[in-house]
């Protein structure tokens, strides 16, 4: 078990940025009593609560009853900010920063060169279409099968969906390497980042990452990164993590997390973020 260490957070903090999986969330995928009630509490307050990850907007219900006042989140590591309380109930794409279809030709070229037996995903803002090579996720089934060209062809049926991420998965290479020989590869043409415990990478638009979108939503209520307090575990959290004026690290996060971060916590089984927002609520 790892304790909660590292400066304490501003007081007051005007926003909480959290990822979801590995972190808020336990392994099981569920938020616990102990985390709504400090989500809740800090939302009373005064502290806007962002929720900020990679997971694409249809995956956001079992949060959405916990983003109170704005309703919003942002999703696709950056890709998109989503109104969880619009339509109805549903979600509203507020925000879109795509990837542009030239660009994921490109890097899907480059990165089928470079990794041999590599497969392709693409996550739009209608869904998700992906190769035939490309493990299928039973609660998530694709919208449509064929190869990535294909289905980023200037004509085909989902051409006026936006591309929020193209995912790349590779059956042989360690999730690391995998991430490293990507990068270099690809170089500025996108960011490329992970956060699956499998060799499984996110592309996005170059530029686009949870630290930047978090920024603009910030900018936009007028509130300084000092004044941020932020949570993480994967790779793909590092911007965010860095950007902060205050950050933790999982217990259970990966090493580029916790260098990146000014503080640690508790694991996400052992509800690290409820435990720094107890913190911070008491110190108030």
């Amino acid at each position: 078990m790892t304790s909660a260490t590292g400066p304490a957070a501003p007081l007051p903090p005007r926003l909480i940025a959290t990822d979801l999986d590995g972190t808020l969330l336990r392994d099981d995928r569920t938020v616990s009593d102990r985390t709504i009630a400090a989500l809740a509490a800090a939302e009373e307050a005064g502290i806007d609560v962002f929720f900020v990850t990679g997971r694409p907007a249809r995956w956001m219900d079992v949060v959405s009853d916990h983003v109170h006042g704005h309703g919003l989140a942002i999703c696709g590591n950056g890709a998109a900010v989503v109104d969880l309380h619009g339509d109805g109930g549903g979600h509203v794409f507020v925000k879109v920063l795509p990837l542009e279809r030239t660009d994921a030709l490109d890097v899907i070229s480059i990165l089928r060169a470079a990794a041999p037996g590599i497969s392709f995903a693409v996550e739009r803002t209608g869904g998700i279409h992906h190769e035939l090579a490309y493990p299928p996720m039973q609660f998530d089934p694709a919208s449509s099968v064929a190869p990535a060209e294909k289905l980023l062809a200037p004509d085909s049926d989902i051409a006026d969906q936006p591309v929020l991420k193209v995912l790349a998965h590779h059956p042989e290479l360690a999730p690391d390497d995998f991430l490293a020989l990507a990068r270099a590869a690809v170089g500025d043409r996108a960011s490329i980042t992970r956060s699956s415990p499998t060799a499984l990478l996110e592309i996005s638009g170059a530029g686009v990452s949870k630290a930047g979108t978090l920024e603009l939503c910030c900018a936009e209520r007028g509130i300084a990164p000092s004044e941020v307090v932020a949570f993480g575990d994967m790779p793909n959290d590092v911007e965010m993590l860095s950007w902060a004026g205050t950050s933790y690290a999982m217990g259970n996060a990966h090493p580029e997390a916790v260098a990146a971060a000014s503080g640690r916590t508790l694991t996400n089984n052992e509800d690290g973020v409820a435990v720094i927002i107890e913190q911070i609520l008491k110190a108030r």
